[in-house]
């Protein structure tokens, strides 16, 4: 036995050696299979940094700055942001903002949902019809629809005075309606990718679990809750912050329908940084309010993905 101990150990001596030698090369490939992924990245890296990162931090800089037509005048520490305290047009804009999303969002995701539901059984065919008419519009482009939706709402010339039999009533120029008409529109341009997506998520769903909880007698409702919800809360989770992001930009609509009236009713935050920068020449002080509305958003989102987290 002791004779036969230093040759096991002369054996087992090269296999070490060979693990550590694979184990080297395993490094090496990992390494260069990471340096080729950043070298991969890296356009699409420098067109964020370049585009996103820095012009986000040059406003934060000049949202502490004193910036007008004559340039940069000086530092205004927080009086842009105390200004936002005192500004009637800030808080019409924060009110019609967190108007649109609270009724937006949760509408465009359930509406998506429910026809998604409906359609994603149906044959190729009529499913990709289905699919291809939701999501024309936002194909079409937020301008071209809202030039149609300036024609229909038209006081004298429009389709829905002439439908309505309300000849001559101005939809967009009355505070109690304007509001509501842009949520429509907003949610006309904004279904067409959750549905898209749904269609696809719903189709994902592993059918045994299906078929074995109606075996079981689980009904339809049971059968989506337990099985098909938490499937797709990926998908509805994305869906929520993207059109929750959707809705806090809405700026084409406001500038081509309202601008802003009747007398602020349609008033954005958005909107409210264009003007600011573009007509008033107050380019600190539009920065300031880009910070707070980046600053929402990012709140929102994070409510979103803390109720709606998913593995």
């Amino acid at each position: 036995m002791a004779q036969n101990a230093p040759a096991v150990a002369a054996q087992r001596k090269p296999k070490k050696q060979k693990q550590s030698q694979f184990s080297g090369m395993s490094k090496a490939l990992v390494r260069r299979e990471t340096i080729s992924a950043y070298l991969f990245l890296l356009p699409s890296l420098f067109f964020f940094v370049a585009f996103v990162v820095i012009p986000m931090v040059i406003c934060v800089v000049y949202s502490f700055l004193e910036y007008g037509i004559g340039g940069v005048q000086g530092f205004a520490g927080f009086d842009n942001y105390l200004r936002l305290l005192q500004d009637e047009v800030f808080h019409a804009g924060l009110r019609n903002t967190i108007l649109i999303v609270v009724v937006a969002v949760p509408t465009v995701t359930a509406f998506s949902l429910w026809v998604s539901s409906a359609i994603y059984k149906m044959h190729a065919f009529p499913r990709s019809f289905f699919r291809c008419v939701f999501y024309l519009p936002v194909v079409t482009g937020s301008v071209a629809i809202t030039v149609v939706w300036k024609w229909i709402l038209d006081p004298y010339n429009g389709l829905l005075n002439q439908v309505a039999g309300t000849n001559g009533m101005d939809w967009l120029g009355t505070q109690s309606t304007a509001l509501w008409f842009i949520i429509l529109i907003l949610f006309t341009t904004s279904i067409g990718q959750p549905i898209v997506l749904y269609v696809a998520a719903l189709g994902n769903v592993d059918q045994s679990l299906i078929e074995a909880a109606q075996v079981d007698g689980a009904t339809k409702l049971q059968v989506f809750w337990k099985i098909k919800w938490p499937q797709i809360m990926p998908t509805t989770l994305y869906v929520l912050v993207i059109t929750t992001i959707n809705s806090f930009q809405c700026f084409a609509l406001i500038q081509l329908l309202t601008r802003g009236g009747p007398l602020n009713s349609t008033m954005t935050i958005m909107y409210q940084v264009y003007y600011t920068a573009y007509t008033l020449q107050d380019f600190g002080y539009a920065n300031a309010i880009g910070v707070v509305l980046a600053i929402i958003i990012a709140i929102f989102s994070a409510i979103q993905f803390k109720v709606a987290k998913t593995d």
